[in-house]
């Protein structure tokens, strides 16, 4: 019973430092104390560093999606469809929880690392001596940098997934291309695109916290990093995986 009162006091205390922390992030952005030259790079280095791997899975995604599609439609003559279930499924669901899981695995792991090598080293504590507040200089371009690039990287794995979807489609179903072209944008709806980037939104900011916030409290010198970048990273799973559900919840409740 101890451990358990000790587990919840802890996580408690916890979940209130960094909601503080989320708190101070938020009021540098909205008093505008934003750092625009280190946030494009940061965009640059975590967009690049994502990119390649993010379009391989939505390739392969929307290459099995057709596939699977075909396969079970065509027993029942409407092979015609599996353009709508290619860009339904990406638009709503996977490619926004694809590229977020890779995302915070590929970029949300640097950042803490990069971050837990700094908080080991006192660099974070030197800034705040030379009299530059860290949380503005090192956490603020990179949770910005996150809000930026994981939209924009979720765009192109919806394209480069039905590209995969059509090259099925056209060459292995025998779909006529501009038929299966007139399908998939018959199918994606104004609301389907919007409630995907709803979720896009929420996972940004919970990769960019949640791996911030880890990176910036790292403690036990080198071996801290990599513990703490384990956790960031676990963390950042569980948080997308649970908001996805609640978040479809939502929109599927209000807007079908």
């Amino acid at each position: 019973m101890r451990v358990l009162n000790n587990f919840l006091f802890n996580g408690i205390i916890g979940l209130g430092n960094a909601l503080w922390f989320l708190g101070e992030i938020i009021g540098h952005i909205v008093r505008c104390r934003i750092r625009v030259g280190d946030v494009f790079k940061q965009v640059y280095e975590q967009g690049l560093q994502s990119v390649v791997i993010i379009a391989l899975t939505s390739l392969a995604s929307g290459l099995v999606l057709a596939l699977q599609g075909y396969v079970a439609m065509s027993r029942f003559g409407a092979k015609e469809y599996v353009a709508h279930l290619v860009a339904l499924s990406l638009v709503r669901e996977l490619s926004p929880v694809f590229t977020a899981l890779i995302f915070s695995g590929k970029a949300g792991a640097r950042i803490t690392a990069e971050l837990g090598a700094m908080s080991v080293n006192d660099q974070i504590l030197a800034t705040r001596t030379l009299g530059v507040d860290p949380i503005e200089f090192l956490v603020v371009p990179r949770f910005m940098a996150c809000v930026v690039v994981l939209p924009i990287l979720v765009i192109i794995s919806e394209f480069v997934g039905i590209a995969g979807g059509y090259m099925i489609g056209v060459y292995e179903a025998n779909i006529p291309g501009t038929f299966y072209i007139n399908q998939t944008i018959r199918a994606v709806q104004y609301v389907d695109f919007f409630s995907g980037f709803i979720k896009v939104f929420f996972f940004a900011v919970l990769i960019g916290w949640t791996c911030c916030y880890q990176g910036y409290n790292t403690q036990g010198g080198s071996l801290g990093v990599g513990k703490f970048t384990t956790k960031a990273v676990a963390f950042s799973y569980i948080f997308i995986i649970v908001s996805n559900a609640i978040l479809t919840k939502i929109i599927l409740t209000f807007w079908g």
